[in-house]
C-alpha cells in the first residue's frame, strides 16, 4: 500500500504531554511537530535518495562503488554539521568489481539473455563461445565420464526450475493478529549432484561457465556471491529461469542453443572497509556519554542499484539526522548515526562496531538504545520489539503522535537477518523498523529490479521523520530503555 504524506495536515499540541498510549511515559509533541515540518516541507530525501542510487550506484562491501557511497555519507554528515563525521575502518577481504559483462545465444537465432555474474566470481578466459552442455539431471559419476567434453564448455548445472518465489512475506503493522516474522523461504535450485560436488567436479574437468537458474519469475533475477570465492573457480552466471529453462529444453532437440558469453571481473587485494560514523553530542553531564544509535546498512548487491535493500533505510537515517542537526537540537543523551558495511555478508559491520566499542560491561551499559531501519520498503508502520515488553509500553506511547502519517503499531514479534541482531545478541535493547513488504521479497530484494522507482518522496520522507522522533525521545528520556527481560 502506498500513501501520500506531505498533504497530510500537521497539527498536534506544542506542549509536552503524556501519552494515551501510557499515563506514565511522556512524549515532547513540540521538538515533534519541528520534526515533521523540517522533514515534509523541506525534506532532502528525494535528492539524496536519487544521488545514493543513480549517480553512486550498487554498493558491493569491499568494492570502490561502496567506498565512494560511504565518503559520500561522511562529507553530507561533515556539512550538516554533525560531529566528529569518519569511515571507520574493519578487515574484510578482497574487493571485487564487475567490469563487463554479456550473455548472448548466437543459434539457433539470436538472443540477449539475462544473466548476473556472482559476486566473486572470477573472469572468463577471452570470449567463450560454443554449444551448451547440460549436466543438471546427471550423476557425479556421469559427470565425471563428461571431464573430457567439458574443457571449456558453457554448463548448464541445474535442473530446470519450476518452482518461484511468488508472494511476499506477510504485511506485518496492518493487523492486531500475531505476526510470523522473517525472511520467505526461497525454493531451491536443484539437481542431481549436489552444488559442491558440482563445483569441485567442474573446477577439475576445466569447464569455462557455469550457469544456473534464478528462483524468481518473469526475468526477475536474485543474485549474491561468496566472498571466500577461489581465483581458480569456475565462474558462474545466473540466468532468468524462463531462458534457463529455454536452453535446457532446447538440448533435448536437435536444436541446441550455441551462447557467447564474456565475462571481466577485478579482485583487489585485501582490504579493508568501513562503516560510516557521526553523531550529534549530548548536552546533559550525566547522560550525555549514554548513545542513542540509529542505523541502518549502506552496502547492497551488485546486480541493481541496492535501492529497496537498504537504499531507502540508508537515506531515512541520513535524513532523520539531518532534521535534527538543522533545528539545532541539544539532546541530552549523544545521538550517533550508522551505516553499516557488510550487513550482507552476515552482519559484519555491526559485529565489528561492537568489538571495536562495547568490549566490556562499562561500553555496553552507556548504549541506551539501537534503532535500525532494513527489511522491507514503503512506508514505516512502527518496530518489531522483540519480545521486550517494557519497551514496546514507552515505543506505543512515542507511537502516538505519528499516526497521521500512517504508522499503526509496534509488534510484540521479533526479526532476524539484519543489523539490530549483534545488539540483541549480547542483551542490549534494539529494534528495527517493520516496513511494506509490498513487491520486495518477490521482487526487488537481492535481485536485478532493486532500483529507486519503488519508493515515493513522501515514504522517504515520512520514514526519516519517524527515526527522527524516536530518535529524539529516546535522547530526552530520564531512563535508557529497558533491557530485553529487565522491567522499566
Amino acid at each position: 500500500m502506498r500513501i501520500r504524506l506531505l498533504s497530510l495536515a500537521i497539527a498536534i499540541s506544542c506542549t509536552l504531554l503524556p501519552s494515551p498510549a501510557s499515563v506514565q511515559e511522556q512524549v515532547d509533541l513540540a521538538t515533534t511537530q519541528r520534526i515533521k515540518e523540517e522533514g515534509l516541507e523541506r525534506s532532502q530525501a528525494l535528492d539524496l535518495y536519487r544521488t545514493l542510487t543513480d549517480e553512486l550506484g550498487p554498493r558491493l562491501t569491499g568494492s570502490p562503488e561502496h567506498d565512494a557511497a560511504a565518503a559520500w555519507a561522511r562529507d553530507r554528515f561533515r556539512e550538516w554539521g554533525l560531529a566528529d563525521a569518519r569511515l571507520e575502518p574493519f578487515e574484510f577481504g578482497r574487493g571485487w568489481t564487475l567490469e563487463k559483462l554479456s550473455v548472448e545465444m548466437t543459434a539457433p537465432r539470436y538472443m540477449p539473455l539475462t544473466g548476473y555474474a556472482e559476486a566473486w566470481t572470477p573472469s572468463v578466459r577471452g570470449v567463450l563461445s560454443g554449444r551448451v552442455v547440460y549436466v543438471g539431471d546427471k550423476t557425479a559419476g556421469e559427470i565425471e565420464a563428461m571431464a573430457p567434453s567439458l574443457r571449456g564448455a558453457i554448463v548448464l548445472t541445474s535442473l530446470p526450475q519450476t518452482e518461484f518465489l511468488d508472494a511476499d512475506r506477510p504485511q506485518p503493522g496492518l493487523s492486531a493478529d500475531p505476526m510470523r516474522t522473517g525472511n520467505p523461504s526461497i525454493p531451491r535450485v536443484q539437481a542431481t549432484t549436489s552444488a559442491q560436488q558440482m563445483r569441485g567436479l567442474l573446477q577439475r574437468a576445466g569447464a569455462g561457465v557455469a550457469l544456473r537458474p534464478s528462483p524468481y519469475r518473469d526475468g526477475t533475477v536474485g543474485v549474491g556471491g561468496r566472498r571466500t570465492t577461489a581465483d581458480d573457480a569456475v565462474p558462474s552466471i545466473v540466468l532468468a529461469a524462463e531462458q534457463y529453462n529455454m536452453l535446457v529444453r532446447m538440448t533435448e532437440s536437435e536444436a541446441s542453443a550455441e551462447l557467447r558469453i564474456e565475462l571481466r571481473t577485478r579482485f583487489d587485494p585485501d582490504t579493508p572497509t568501513f562503516n560510516v560514523l557521526a553523531e550529534i553530542p549530548g548536552t546533559d553531564p550525566a547522560l550525555r556519554d549514554e548513545i542513542v544509535l540509529v542505523g541502518g546498512h549502506l552496502d547492497s548487491w551488485h546486480a541493481a542499484l541496492g535501492a529497496t535493500d537498504n537504499g531507502d533505510g540508508t537515506i531515512a537515517v541520513m535524513e532523520a539526522m539531518r532534521i535534527l542537526a538543522a533545528l539545532n537540537v541539544r539532546p541530552r543523551r549523544t545521538i550517533r548515526v550508522a551505516l553499516w558495511s557488510g550487513e550482507e555478508q552476515g552482519l559484519l559491520g555491526a559485529r565489528a562496531y561492537i568489538e571495536q566499542h562495547m568490549a566490556d560491561p562499562a561500553s555496553r551499559d552507556r548504549l541506551a538504545v539501537y534503532i535500525n531501519d532494513d527489511p522491507g520498503s514503503g512506508a514505516t508502520r512502527g518496530f518489531y520489539m522483540q519480545g521486550n515488553a517494557a519497551a514496546k509500553a514507552i515505543f506505543d506511547a512515542w507511537l502516538e503522535p505519528l499516526r497521521d502519517l500512517g504508522v499503526t503499531r509496534n509488534i510484540p514479534e521479533g526479526i532476524g537477518s539484519t543489523d539490530h541482531v549483534p545488539f540483541n545478541d549480547i542483551g542490549l535493547p534494539a529494534f528495527t523498523v517493520i516496513k511494506d513488504f509490498d513487491a520486495y521479497d518477490e521482487r526487488t530484494r537481492h535481485t536485478n529490479t532493486d532500483f529507486p522507482d519503488r519508493m515515493t518522496e513522501d515514504e522517504l520522507a515520512q520514514s526519516a521523520v519517524f527515526l527522527a522522533h524516536f530518535a529524539w525521545q529516546a535522547a530526552i528520556r530520564d531512563q535508557k530503555i529497558p533491557r530485553p527481560q529487565s522491567e522499566p
